[in-house]
């Protein structure tokens, strides 16, 4: 038998206070007719049924209260009359304008290619939008509460510069609520240490997950070969296999032009290079490579995985680097989110691929979805404010994969600290 969740061992203890309270008023009423019967006939006082009435529904009802000030709080944090089904990645944006969690320009961890507001954006529109799920409310990011979170742990963003932009939102998120004890170090990548709650917070960049490397040819003037190893995991991210908090994503890489056109550039085993290979096909190889480290090394027990969801590009008429851009003739619809759309992915299988390999995995895998709600907002990226001093210059690359500081991935954090909270026994 499966033990009892904190919902079931309530309803059972408050069955039984309420028996054993309203077992002693109906005895202790009895008792007393039968010492008084001329008096207190309930037959011939209604007053006194009607005391006997009350005092019945108002035990039932402080035991109740009692009780629910003893339930565990998390049932709280989202607010839904149908907590198990709601989809928190389902939903829309929705004006609010109490603003982000940290001004623009408040935060100095904010690399200069996401903070939009030393760029010279003018508008400030797009921060006055918040994530609203379909069915149920999600709190606002607490940062005290996700210190205590983190206290004693450490969490580990691996992946590309989309996790970094989740990373730098959560610095900023957390310095926002006066986190004292903050030490910034580079190690291994990235990494934040907060002395006052013994964590740290650490950044790897490994934008395809496994291991890629450079190796230089016999004679000096030959080109460096790059290779990418399908069959390993990257080794940095492996050294933090027993990290309590591990947080991947991928993507934005696995296009040919990131890949050589797929030309000698693939590897599995020691000496074996494909001559040609198809990125989608690379790309499934090294996904499986990932889901089987993560199943054979990491302690499910010990350590909560979770996956960063392909994030939406918005490139038009071309793409970084070819005149592409995230700006219509229409400036409402560069300053607004999109509404109303069903939106598909960029290169689906990008987004498909983790998805199947993650419903395979004997360990349990948070798919933080966020492919729907970045679709939505085009207004987020930099766009061609990604240089701070650059202002606005005609004819610089925009940035349309990207996003903008304080901004969009603020919700993301919004969204992992909710499925922390709601995950933790």
């Amino acid at each position: 038998m499966s033990p009892l969740t904190n919902t079931q061992l309530s309803k059972t203890l408050l069955s039984k206070t309420q028996i054993i309270s309203i077992t002693f008023i109906i005895l202790f009423t009895f008792i007393f007719i039968l010492n008084f019967p001329s008096k207190f006939n309930p037959l011939h006082s209604p007053l006194l049924a009607s005391h006997i009435f009350s005092l019945v529904t108002s035990t039932i009802t402080t035991q109740n209260t009692s009780l629910v000030t003893r339930v565990d709080n998390r049932s709280s944090l989202i607010s839904s009359n149908k907590k198990s089904s709601c989809d928190i990645f389902d939903g829309s944006w929705v004006y609010d304008d109490s603003g982000p969690v940290y001004a623009p320009g408040s935060c100095p961890y904010v690399g200069g290619s996401f903070n939009c507001y030393k760029s010279g954006r003018p508008d400030f529109g797009y921060l006055n939008y918040r994530w609203q799920p379909y069915g149920c409310d999600i709190p606002r990011f607490d940062g005290k509460k996700m210190m205590e979170m983190l206290r004693g742990k450490r969490m580990v963003f691996a992946g590309d510069s989309l996790n970094r932009n989740m990373w730098e939102s959560l610095i900023c998120s957390l310095g926002a609520f006066n986190v004292t004890g903050m030490r910034f170090l580079k190690r291994d990548g990235f990494s934040f240490e907060i002395k006052d709650y013994d964590c740290s917070i650490t950044m790897i960049t490994a934008p395809f997950l496994v291991r890629h490397w450079k190796t230089v040819g016999p004679t000096a003037i030959q080109t460096p070969m790059d290779k990418l190893r399908l069959d390993e995991i990257h080794d940095t991210i492996a050294k933090y296999s027993n990290a309590e908090f591990l947080i991947f994503n991928t993507g934005q890489w696995w296009n040919p032009a990131r890949t050589k056109n797929g030309e000698n550039f693939f590897q599995e085993g020691d000496v074996y290079v494909y001559e040609k290979m198809d990125v989608e096909e690379a790309y499934m190889k090294a996904m499986n490579t990932w889901a089987h480290w993560i199943d054979n090394t990491v302690d499910k027990n010990k350590t909560k995985v979770f996956f960063l969801g392909l994030s939406a590009v918005h490139f038009t008429g071309g793409q970084w680097y070819s005149n592409g851009t995230c700006e219509t003739k229409e400036p409402i619809k560069d300053t607004e989110p999109i509404k109303g759309q069903v939106l598909e992915p960029y290169r689906p299988w990008i987004k498909s691929t983790p998805e199947l390999e993650i419903s395979k995995m004997k360990t349990p895998v948070i798919y933080l979805n966020i492919t729907r709600l970045t679709d939505y907002r085009k207004d987020g990226h930099p766009s061609r404010y990604r240089r701070p001093g650059s202002k606005w210059i005609q004819g610089i690359s925009q940035d349309c994969m990207h996003w903008c500081l304080p901004g969009v991935p603020d919700s993301w954090n919004q969204l992992l600290y909710t499925s922390l909270f709601s995950s933790l026994p």
